[in-house]
């Protein structure tokens, strides 16, 4: 058994994204996000090295430690001035030779393609939605409603409105264009599996855990075109999606639904190459679980679904992040070998 599966002293790299363009209360926000993850994690034994990247020289930051020294517990969503760059991030610390936390750069990358993401798991025979993406907004085979039209390249539900659901060819064919014209990328168009909605967090390589499924209620709304989670039910108190949308944790789910669901996201998990942890959104209908999209790089704050989840199973914030951190640390080539008490005498590989 490699010795990183029991260690709780290896020394962590906390790297975090700060940008100063950000409201500073949204700084404040994210800081205390990380001190509380920071705080956790050292509660559990790791040294811990706190390092905010706030300009787009990610060398620079981590230029004064040793690969062979730490892990990193890649926080860094995004390098501060460049759009949709946390696969660059990635790139930078492999590029760096650092052993961390989570998904390879390949896989952020490609997910980020959301047509990429459905060939796969369609390849794999993952139930996903049927769908179709446009480059211009004409829709001659599209006969499927209601059906809802996101951004092709996009992430955390941007895009995603009531007005996302469409229910004739007409609206089809205009929300198309505004995703075109908004976006500058293709539209995604899908089946509405107008059904039950779960986020399912798991974790793990090899041995793959479904922690406790999370379902989100839309029993408040009546139209067709509220049930669903947009963007302001994610970020946006005060807003009727956030208000009413109740999450049930755990989901109430018999023991066949809870072996399929899991049988699922386990196989999208590994179809995809998720790696330490991810977030799957589902729909239920007519007893099929369909995946709606893989998040490889899900959010990892004390309040977000994983967390949660985590502790519906019996697990603390600390103890999360210190799983987290043994898991990377399996691949570290001097950690995840050597211990504490002969590592002086070990020589770098």
């Amino acid at each position: 058994m490699p010795l990183a599966r029991t260690r709780t002293d290896l020394p962590v790299i906390l790297l975090h994204n700060i940008d100063q363009a950000w409201d500073p209360a949204d700084i404040d926000i994210t800081l205390q996000e990380v001190a509380n993850l920071e705080s956790a994690i050292e509660e559990q034994g790791h040294p811990v090295t706190n390092v905010p990247v706030i300009n787009h020289d990610l060398n620079s930051c981590l230029s004064a430690y040793d690969p062979d020294r730490h892990i990193v517990f890649n926080w860094c969503e995004e390098i501060p001035g460049v759009a949709n760059s946390e696969a660059l991030a990635v790139e930078t610390l492999e590029d760096m030779y650092f052993t961390y936390t989570g998904a390879t750069s390949e896989v952020l990358r490609f997910c980020w393609d959301k047509e990429m993401v459905k060939r796969m798991l369609e390849r794999a025979g993952v139930p996903t939605p049927r769908w179709r993406i446009y480059d211009f907004p004409k829709i001659d085979d599209w006969s499927c409603f209601p059906a809802i039209v996101k951004p092709s390249r996009e992430h955390c539900s941007h895009g995603v409105t009531t007005d996302a659901v469409v229910t004739s060819p007409h609206e089809l064919e205009d929300r198309i264009g505004y995703i075109l014209d908004t976006f500058r990328q293709p539209a995604l168009v899908e089946d509405f599996i107008d059904g039950r909605e779960f986020h399912v967090s798991l974790w793990g390589n090899g041995s793959v855990r479904m922690l406790p499924p999370a379902e989100m209620d839309f029993a408040l709304f009546d139209d067709v075109r509220d049930r669903l989670c947009t963007y302001d039910s994610k970020f946006i108190p005060g807003s009727e999606h956030y208000e009413k949308i109740e999450t049930l944790l755990p989901a109430p789910l018999t023991s066949n639904e809870t072996e399929a669901l899991e049988q699922v996201c386990k196989n999208a998990y590994v179809a995809l190459g998720c790696r330490d942890y991810a977030r799957m959104d589902i729909r239920l209908r007519d007893n099929i679980f369909y995946v709606l999209d893989v998040n490889p790089n899900a959010d990892i704050s004390i309040d977000a679904s994983m967390a949660c989840a985590a502790e519906a199973a019996g697990i603390s914030y600390g103890q999360m992040g210190n799983l987290i951190v043994r898991m990377a640390a399996q691949r570290h080539p001097v950690l995840g070998r050597v211990r504490k008490t002969t590592r002086k005498k070990t020589k770098k590989l």
